[in-house]
């Protein structure tokens, strides 16, 4: 009796193995999402009978060429958090599958997302802050940590973030966008984690999912806010699923292997040849990232329950989406008013990585660009490339020409129009992807307070990459590496502790010290946050404009020009005739507005109105 009771024992954990994996791993009651389709991944699942318990509702099942991979939709609306068993049967064999329906977070539907009045810190995860030097490395993925390497894993991770959030949020920041944190299991260069292998782990050298929570709720307890770096155009070469397709089609083939264009005016261009369009959309974005296809239903409907889930998961406040007009833009749209129509108030912002305003407004929602063709990305915000292009150089042109100086950036907001919410863009001067400013200006704190006055003044919501506040530099020319260093004081035995007033050099506290003043003062004006704008043609090099609502008004002067310079006020009448004098939030020195005004050389001011 003994040996035919191991032998059942047995046979139980042999069964039981057959499911190797279920995603999403669990769901929730109250869901708009309420038709959830649960895959079910093991050697041969496909041939087994499934059932469910508690009368629960299958709604569908499917099966794909690949025997291993099952899609079992249920149908939750109505139903309260509980456990119920899946059983699959073949034959006289079967087994069961927990899962779980478990309680919504209380108004969770409404929570409230990123928007004009936050600024954002960008952070490289793995460069940030080593706070756990004991996962550096770790026996599940192949990449081990090597600092020596500019281009390999440094040990940057959650818990680094964590201890560092007192330092974040003096700066003024109010929410932290990390580069990706699911698992990368790239054998080099794993550390962007762009090219990710399972979408529902946190990469083991990061920390743990239960580690991200604790982020998540370390951020809310601040009154900030946790946005989710998102990746819908491609996966990792060492996803599991990649390594046993479901279906052929999961992923764009060729066969095999395309390289994109990268010519995203094919989505739109009406001129456009149907081959260019599908090398740009169909094509890899490198080879060790496949392609997904988000116009298969199967793969579009994961990656949007794999949104909603990490969303519900570690309450999130935004996503942030990588290369988003790389995706099957009919497919990209479904996954994007999917995630809204469940949480109306909540953000998204799309790499939309284009150099001109119309191209990009095309993007975002409601877009009357992208209506002539009937398209609604349902898109809230897209990223201002132009700006950023502008940012790049236009603090070197000294002298003001018809095309050049403080014009580009009067341009730049000229050009407003196209948006349907011009508001809600995010603006920068720099991310992870491009050169640091402070190396393209050679660490010229002038230029630096010019772009960061610009950056904290202006429409949309303002993003800062880690170390900018300190002086950071990189050359993009000598790799991405360069560009994504690590921030002194984030490791132990750093010399350099950038994180304290008293650990920073002098220099770096110069910066350090203007950046948080300027942040902070934001944080609590609502002028900046929702006021309209007005500027001016910019004359000499200088560029005025106003932000201004109901009884507020702010003043922003950029002189871009090397000398000093004294212009009449008059001409700004329409937006001072109310005020007699302005302070600078930065000086806090008073300035006559009656008749004119100077200001020196290659420097800002921020004048609240009196």
């Amino acid at each position: 009796m003994k040996k035919i009771a191991l032998l059942s024992l047995l046979v139980t954990a042999v069964s039981f193995a057959q499911v190797q994996k279920t995603e999403p791993p669990f769901w929730w009651s109250d869901m708009n999402l309420s038709n959830v389709q649960i895959m079910f991944y093991g050697k041969n699942i496909a041939q087994n009978e499934v059932t469910v318990s508690n009368s629960i509702v299958i709604t569908g099942i499917q099966k794909t060429e690949n025997p291993n991979y099952i899609f079992v939709t249920i149908d939750t609306k109505n139903l309260p958090a509980q456990d119920f068993d899946f059983t699959f049967k073949n034959g006289k064999k079967s087994f069961t599958q927990k899962y779980s329906l478990k309680a919504r977070k209380a108004d969770s539907k409404f929570r409230k997302g990123y928007d004009s009045s936050d600024m954002i810190y960008l952070i490289m995860s793995d460069r940030f802050a080593n706070g756990n030097p004991n996962n550096d490395s770790d026996a599940s993925v192949t990449e081990k940590a090597d600092r020596n390497n500019p281009n390999g894993r440094h040990g940057g991770d959650i818990q680094g973030i964590i201890k560092n959030l007192d330092y974040i949020q003096s700066l003024g920041a109010t929410a932290v966008w990390p580069t990706p944190l699911c698992e990368d299991n790239d054998e080099r260069g794993s550390y962007h984690t762009y090219g990710q292998s399972d979408v529902y782990k946190i990469d083991p050298r990061f920390g743990t999912n239960e580690e991200y929570l604790k982020l998540s709720a370390e951020l809310h307890q601040r009154g900030m806010k946790n946005i989710l770096d998102y990746v819908t155009n491609h996966w990792g070469w060492q996803h599991w699923m990649i390594k046993d397709l479901p279906t052929y089609d999961w992923i764009h083939q060729f066969p095999g292997y395309s390289q994109s264009n990268y010519r995203m005016t094919t989505q739109f261009d009406t001129n456009a040849s149907a081959i260019d369009h599908k090398n740009c959309v169909d094509g890899w974005f490198v080879k060790s990232m496949p392609d997904l296809n988000q116009s298969n239903p199967l793969v579009l409907n994961y990656l949007t329950q794999n949104a909603i889930w990490w969303i519900e998961y570690a309450d999130l406040d935004g996503f942030r989406v990588d290369t988003y007009s790389y995706n099957d833009k009919e497919g990209i749209a479904k996954w994007t008013k999917a995630i809204t129509d469940e949480y109306p108030n909540f953000n998204i912002v799309g790499e939309v990585w284009m150099h001109s305003q119309a191209q990009m407004a095309y993007w975002q929602k409601d877009s009357k660009i992208g209506a002539i063709e009937s398209y609604n990305s349902h898109l809230p915000s897209v990223m201002d490339f132009t700006l950023h292009d502008a940012l790049e150089k236009v603090f070197n042109e000294d002298k003001a020409e018809w095309d050049k100086g403080m014009i580009k950036i009067y341009d730049n907001f000229a050009n407003d129009f196209l948006y349907p919410n011009s508001n809600n863009i995010l603006v920068f001067a720099e991310n992870h992807d491009t050169n640091r400013f402070n190396q393209a200006y050679k660490n010229d704190f002038k230029k630096y307070q010019m772009v960061m006055t610009l950056i904290a003044t202006i429409r949309g919501i303002p993003q800062l990459y880690y170390g900018s506040e300190i002086g950071m530099a990189g050359d993009k020319g000598k790799g991405d590496g360069d560009i994504r260093r690590d921030f002194p004081g984030g490791w132990n035995g750093d010399t350099n502790n950038a994180y304290t007033k008293t650990g920073r050099t002098e220099e770096q506290n110069k910066f350090y010290d203007f950046t948080a003043k300027l942040f902070n003062w934001r944080k609590t004006k609502s002028v900046i946050h929702t006021g309209k704008m007005m500027h001016y043609v910019p004359e000499n090099n200088v560029y005025v404009y106003f932000r201004y609502y109901e009884q507020e008004t702010v003043m922003v002067v950029i002189n871009n020009n090397p000398e000093k310079q004294t212009f009449k006020t008059n001409r700004f009448t329409e937006r001072i005739e109310n005020y007699t004098s302005g302070k600078d939030i930065l000086t806090d020195k008073s300035f006559d507005l009656k008749n004119e005004m100077t200001i020196d050389g290659k420097s800002t001011l921020i004048l609240e109105l009196k």
